[in-house]
C-alpha cells in the first residue's frame, strides 16, 4: 500500500479495478481546511487522463506491471506478432490493443510489452523513431513566409506536418509521444 503523501510521477496504482499512472501531483495545504493531494492520473489501458484529489493519509495498492522486451516481427490478417527477446516466445496483438502505436511500428523494432496480472495492457515505444517519407507535396521556391509546413506520409501510413524542405525518400525522426516531426535523420 502506498500513502498518497508518497506519490511521485510515474508511479502506477490500482484504483477502481483499473491501472492508473501518476502524470502530475501537487501537495496542497490551503490556509483553511485540511491538506490534500491533487493529482493528474492516466489510465494505462485506455489512455484517459483525469484529475483527482486524495487525502494525504489515504492508502492505495501499488500496481505491479511486468515489462518484457519484445521485437515486432510482422503483421498478418490484422494481428501483429511480437517475439520475446529472452525466451523467443511469440505473442499476437490486435489493432485495438496497439492503438496509436501502429502509426510508428516498423518490423524488427524493439518495444516494451506491459502486463498486469498476466493480462497484456499495452506497449511502450521508444521516444522517437526514424521513418521514411513515401509521399509528400513538392515545395515551391518562394512559398515560405515563416514556419510554413506541409503534410508528408511516412512508410507506416502516418501523416505528419513537416517543414517545406522535406522531400520524398527523406528519413525523419518523429516523436512517438506527440506524433510530431523532430528532425531529418
Amino acid at each position: 500500500m502506498i500513502s498518497s503523501s508518497d506519490f511521485r510521477t510515474g508511479l502506477t496504482l490500482e484504483i477502481d479495478n483499473g491501472v492508473w499512472q501518476i502524470v502530475d501531483f501537487q501537495h496542497v495545504k490551503p490556509g483553511k481546511g485540511a491538506a490534500f493531494v491533487r493529482t493528474k492520473i492516466k489510465n494505462v489501458q485506455t489512455g484517459a487522463v483525469v484529475e483527482r484529489t486524495f487525502n494525504p493519509n489515504e492508502k492505495l495498492p501499488a500496481a505491479h506491471l511486468e515489462t518484457n522486451q519484445m521485437q515486432f516481427l510482422y503483421e498478418s490478417d490484422g494481428m501483429y506478432t511480437f517475439m520475446d527477446n529472452e525466451t523467443f516466445e511469440q505473442t499476437e496483438l490486435s489493432k485495438e490493443q496497439l492503438g496509436d502505436a501502429l502509426n510508428f511500428l516498423k518490423e524488427n523494432m524493439d518495444i516494451s510489452l506491459q502486463t498486469f496480472k498476466g493480462k497484456i495492457i499495452g506497449i511502450s515505444l521508444p521516444n522517437s523513431v526514424v521513418l521514411e517519407v513515401v509521399e509528400c507535396e513538392p515545395s515551391v521556391k518562394g512559398d515560405t513566409a515563416t514556419g510554413a509546413t506541409k503534410m508528408a506520409k511516412v512508410e507506416t501510413g502516418y501523416e505528419v506536418r513537416v517543414p517545406l524542405f522535406v522531400n520524398e525518400n527523406d528519413k525523419l525522426r518523429i516523436d512517438t509521444r506527440t506524433g510530431n516531426y523532430i528532425e531529418r535523420a
